[in-house]
């Protein structure tokens, strides 16, 4: 049913086309299509042409009817019909306009100026325009002006003919005004949503040999990591981010004494509760954000890690450190600022700086003396299935937590010679996600990073620079089994030094051998709020080193969320 024939039939009796549905964000027009071959009309044939939608189920009304309520552009109310710039004098149903503009007042544009005349309109939306006219005559009748009794007549006839429509639109209304009496008495927070995740995770050393050789004990942990996010805004654009965490899960490396293999939700066992992060998100013109970091900030709070399969941030995805996303961007935690710039759909810019120590007003600390990363990164977006990351990291003192301890080089020095040697790094990524299909995704890395000792360390070591590789390749199957499901493999070499010209007496600074990360996960949604995920790590000559047996490391992750 066309809306021109609308405009002439509420012209010869009706004015009651109304095109605002009563909606805290969008309007409803009902248009007015050209007529090229001046075609007349009877008032009322083509209502009856159409068929009737009574039986319809209510569910399949409300549908239609927050269908079209929610269309996205906003309607203006015009007072004169030369106001829609796209309508003229010449058009066969300019006489219906201008009669419902100048008698009713029940015709609206767009934004633009525009009428759109040309637009279809459906039963659901004739019923939304009619009942909000009805409105509208009410308050004529009210009034000194009133309504000829024609105009009543064939308003009686359409009130007829979509009774069920304009009831089933009252007991919408109807329903939201109880929802919204409902929620205004039991909300939270007129500004602030509360969400929450909680993991209970279980794993274990199934086999294998730590890094000195030695038998690793089967040892069976349980413990969760806990998390209740608290994110306010003020002017519905920023964001104030409050999340409170409390870890009890032991991390394997006690175990192993490698950081390889490490699970991401894994840290410190009291259970204590502590401002995980906190940090404000908000705009900087239409295309730019800016992300002020006051505690435990990541790289991922401004910056795409490009591993949307695998980077659940350890509640879903990979269970490893070294699986979840590209080492490299582990140098970046703590306090401090980050910047991200959209040039268009195709082309992102990320900038940032990140402190660990900011808060602390000690000798070689504070926010730009003690350690500190800082990322630049461009991120092309080909397509929404393709992203490629090309990232640059400058870090002083300061670990990635993932690979050789070798590669964590001030912390072996710590451990090793007693002292941690102070260090400064520069970091360079590429990063690759590829969803092939709808079922299928590759995704991988590669970096290289060279750290350079800072210090001798009163002649204990003499200083040099390290060079650092790592890479990955992933597989990910979305939707596998079940629509939420994910399931992932994911081959590749945590962070190895290749190549050393630092010198410490009887220590060899330089990892001789290779040793492969495999790791294979399967992420089942139990429900829309709990995913339970096993999965295993298998590690082939830890720590870098053939002398040492392969370690399997086994998990259960069954992860809440509220």
């Amino acid at each position: 049913m066309s809306p021109t024939i609308l405009a002439a039939i509420l012209s010869v009796g009706v004015s009651a086309i109304a095109t605002e549905v009563d909606s805290p964000q969008t309007q409803a027009s009902i248009a007015v299509p050209a007529n090229p071959d001046n075609e007349t009309f009877a008032p009322l044939t083509p209502i009856a042409q159409i068929p009737d939608n009574s039986g319809d189920s209510s569910d399949k009304i409300l549908e239609q009817i927050n269908h079209y309520s929610n269309e996205p552009n906003a309607l203006d109310q015009v007072t004169n019909v030369s106001q829609l710039r796209d309508v003229s004098p010449g058009d066969w149903a300019y006489e219906a306009l201008r009669s419902l503009v100048e008698r009713y007042g029940c015709i609206a544009g767009y934004p633009d100026g525009t009428y759109r005349g040309n637009r279809a309109m459906t039963r659901y939306e004739f019923a939304a325009g009619l009942n909000a006219c009805l409105q509208q005559i009410e308050r004529l009748i009210a009034g000194t002006n009133g309504v000829d009794g024609g105009d009543l007549e064939t308003l009686q006839r359409l009130i007829q003919e979509f009774e069920a429509e304009l009831a089933t639109l009252g007991a919408r209304v109807d329903n939201l005004e109880g929802r919204v009496a409902f929620l205004e008495d039991n909300q939270f927070s007129t500004t602030t949503k509360l969400s929450g995740e909680v993991i209970f995770g279980l794993a274990g050393v199934a086999a294998g040999e730590d890094v000195n050789g030695d038998d690793i004990d089967n040892v069976t942990i349980f413990g969760h990591r806990t998390r209740l996010e608290l994110n306010t805004s003020f002017t519905g654009e920023d964001v104030l981010r409050t999340r409170l965490q409390a870890e009890g899960l032991g991390s394997l490396t006690e175990q192993t004494i490698t950081p390889e293999g490490d699970l991401f939700f894994a840290g410190a066992t009291d259970s204590d509760v502590v401002v995980d992060a906190l940090l404000y998100d908000f705009p900087l013109g239409e295309n730019t954000r800016v992300v002020l970091d006051a505690n435990a900030g990541a790289s991922d709070d401004f910056a795409s890690t490009v591993n949307p399969f695998l980077d659940g941030d350890g509640g879903s995805g990979a269970l490893s450190r070294f699986g979840t996303r590209h080492s490299i961007y582990y140098y970046l935690d703590g306090a401090g600022i980050g910047i991200n710039h959209a040039f268009g759909d195709k082309l992102e810019l990320s900038a940032g700086y990140l402190a660990s120590e900011a808060a602390d007003p000690g000798d070689d600390t504070g926010i730009f003396n003690g350690p500190y990363g800082a990322l630049a990164q461009i991120l092309f977006k080909p397509s929404d299935r393709l992203n490629i990351g090309l990232t640059y990291i400058h870090a002083y003192n300061r670990d990635t937590d993932t690979g050789s301890q070798l590669s964590n080089f001030r912390s072996f020095t710590e451990d090793a010679i007693g002292n941690a040697v102070p260090t400064s790094s520069n970091s360079y990524g590429v990063e690759l996600s590829w969803q092939l299909s709808d079922r299928f995704a590759l995704g991988g890395w590669v970096g290289y990073t060279q750290t350079t000792t800072l210090s001798t360390l009163g002649g204990q070591i003499d200083r040099g620079d390290l060079d650092i590789w790592n890479w990955a390749v992933s597989l990910a199957f979305p939707d596998l089994g079940k629509e939420g499901n994910v399931a992932g493999i994911l081959v590749g070499m945590e962070p190895k030094v290749t190549d050393s010209s630092v010198n410490i007496p009887g220590i060899d600074t330089e990892d001789e051998d290779t040793s492969l990360h495999i790791e294979a996960f399967y992420q089942y949604q139990l429900t829309d709020n709990i995913a339970i995920t096993p999965g295993i790590i298998w590690l082939t000559a830890p720590d870098h080193d053939n002398d040492n047996e392969d370690i399997v490391i086994g998990a259960i992750r069954t992860t809440f969320s509220f």
